[in-house]
């Protein structure tokens, strides 16, 4: 499925002047909303197009620029040239921008708005199958999908001096790291990647390093104080039918190389975010296996998102492909697909974030958790809290029972009450930490008392001492049970010290 269309053209002088376009135009994500309304914009993000393009009919040049790139549809030369100058249509032919028909002209690469909570940038990327028509080849470049997103949401956005972006593909991670990081790299494997990248990091008039290679190749002996990577994380048979999905490498062996390799190529204490896939098998726990692939010396926090059986988990991928599970080429691509999952025990397919950190000299926390109820706050500043609540513990390991901790006004206590037979009985108790990843833990009734008494005032060896006096308990067994439950606490932010007591 290779293909031989050549890399489009996006020189700088190209892209300085449709930059001058867009901006004219207000072709931004501000831009674009305004244009078609709220309702409009939210038909065209669930796949319903003839609402946005009726609203952009009166949007001048922006409504050319939403009608060619957003709805693939055919505008006149009129309208482009109008919209494109000072870039002309031909020039934006030659440079692979557009491409001419007998009606018009048409979108040959998306080209579309991107913002955050600072601004608005452009994205590059190649047209998807419902634009083609067709199933997308080999090099296609991805635009930003949900798993963009998502490791967007996950990324820590703490200032840092250098960082790397593994496998950039469009280069939306690298746009986001520009807003905290003062010199960003990115790599890849394809030629076409990087030649939408260059074109996307130009349109913003934002200098990026841009070297070609596979996995941390082009940047051996280097290292950064935070590394990404949105890795090609499809696990099944090793076969490349896309690049942007498919690593070459069999099962799970893409994401196990990014976690083995990653922490080489950080600085100490620097930070590693990705995406990854596991398997779940019949011989071992999912945590045990990504556990085994961590070098010494790293931190680590696996957050399973979402586990997948893995025949939906093929009918999704063979439908991403835009092949229908139902035609021939689905059947015998699922069944060869599927042979692979029972021939290796594959009972599931697990998927989520991962977050690193070099630890030189120390002694590592690893922890592995599900985090599948639905939340809204992004996961980038809970991975950095975590990190910071790691390394606290770890430096106040010995001393906990000195410390004076409260519960933050965001975590509540939860109960379920049942009938019995003096009346109302609480048979669960729950922690609900409100906000961030909104975590739950279930305490006895014994650690419900020894919260209650987490005020900021008292040392938890005092209240431990205090609640072994009222139950007639040995204070140091108490202790023994509590310290567990304390450090899961803290590090999941439910309690957080008060200052040393």
């Amino acid at each position: 499925m290779s293909t031989n269309t050549p890399l489009p053209d996006l020189s700088p002088a190209v892209c300085a002047r449709l930059r001058e376009a867009f901006l004219r135009a207000a072709y931004d994500a501000d831009g674009v909303v305004a244009a078609l309304g709220g309702a409009a914009h939210s038909a065209l993000g669930r796949g319903e197009p003839e609402p946005a393009r009726r609203a952009s009919l009166d949007a001048g040049d922006l409504g050319t620029f939403i009608r060619l790139f957003l709805l693939g549809l055919t505008e006149p030369e009129k309208s482009v040239e109008t919209a494109f100058a000072p870039l002309s249509a031909e020039a934006a032919v030659a440079a692979g921008v557009l491409k001419a028909g007998p009606d018009g002209f048409q979108a040959a690469l998306d080209i579309r708005p991107h913002g955050d909570e600072e601004g608005s940038w452009w994205v590059v990327s190649d047209l998807d199958a419902d634009m083609l028509g067709h199933t997308v080849p080999e090099d296609h470049v991805l635009g930003v999908g949900h798993a963009s997103l998502s490791l967007i949401r996950a990324t820590s956005r703490r200032p840092v001096g250098s960082l790397l972006d593994v496998g950039t593909g469009n280069g939306v991670q690298a746009l986001h790291a520009t807003r905290h990081a003062q010199r960003v790299t990115a790599t890849d494997v394809s030629a076409r990647a990087l030649a939408l990248a260059a074109g996307t990091f130009r349109l913003n008039e934002l200098d990026v390093e841009l070297v070609r290679g596979e996995w941390f190749a082009p940047v051996a002996r280097r290292r950064f104080d935070q590394v990404v990577c949105n890795p090609p994380f499809v696990v099944g048979p090793p076969r490349v039918d896309y690049t942007y999905r498919d690593s070459g490498l069999a099962g799970d062996d893409a994401s196990a190389l990014v976690v083995r390799q990653l922490p080489g190529f950080l600085n100490d204490g620097g930070v590693g975010q990705l995406l990854a896939s596991w398997l779940h098998t019949g011989r071992e726990d999912w945590a045990d296996r990504v556990a085994r692939w961590l070098p010494a010396e790293t931190d680590a926090w696996f957050v399973q998102r979402d586990v997948a059986d893995p025949g939906l988990y093929v009918g999704t991928w063979l439908r991403d492909e835009g092949i229908d599970p139902r035609s021939p080429e689905g059947r015998a691509k699922a069944a060869a697909w599927l042979d692979w999952f029972t021939e290796n025990d594959v009972r599931g397919i697990g998927f989520g974030f991962v977050t690193l950190r070099r630890a030189a000299g120390k002694t590592p926390t690893v922890v592995c958790e599900d985090l599948r109820q639905a939340y809204d706050d992004p996961l980038g500043p809970e991975a950095a809290n975590w990190l910071d609540r790691v390394e606290w513990l770890r430096a106040h390991g010995d001393e906990l029972l000195d410390v004076a901790f409260r519960v933050p006004v965001t975590v509540l206590l939860e109960r379920v009450d049942s009938p019995g037979p003096e009346g109302w009985e609480t048979t669960v108790r729950r922690l609900h930490r409100t906000d961030g990843p909104g975590w739950q833990h279930e305490v006895d009734e014994l650690a419900t008392r020894l919260l209650a008494g987490c005020q900021g005032a008292l040392a938890l060896e005092d209240l431990i001492e205090l609640l072994a006096a009222a139950q007639g308990l040995e204070p140091g067994e108490l202790a023994a049970a509590a310290l567990p439950v304390v450090r899961e606490l803290v590090r999941h932010g439910m309690l957080v010290p008060a200052g040393p007591h």
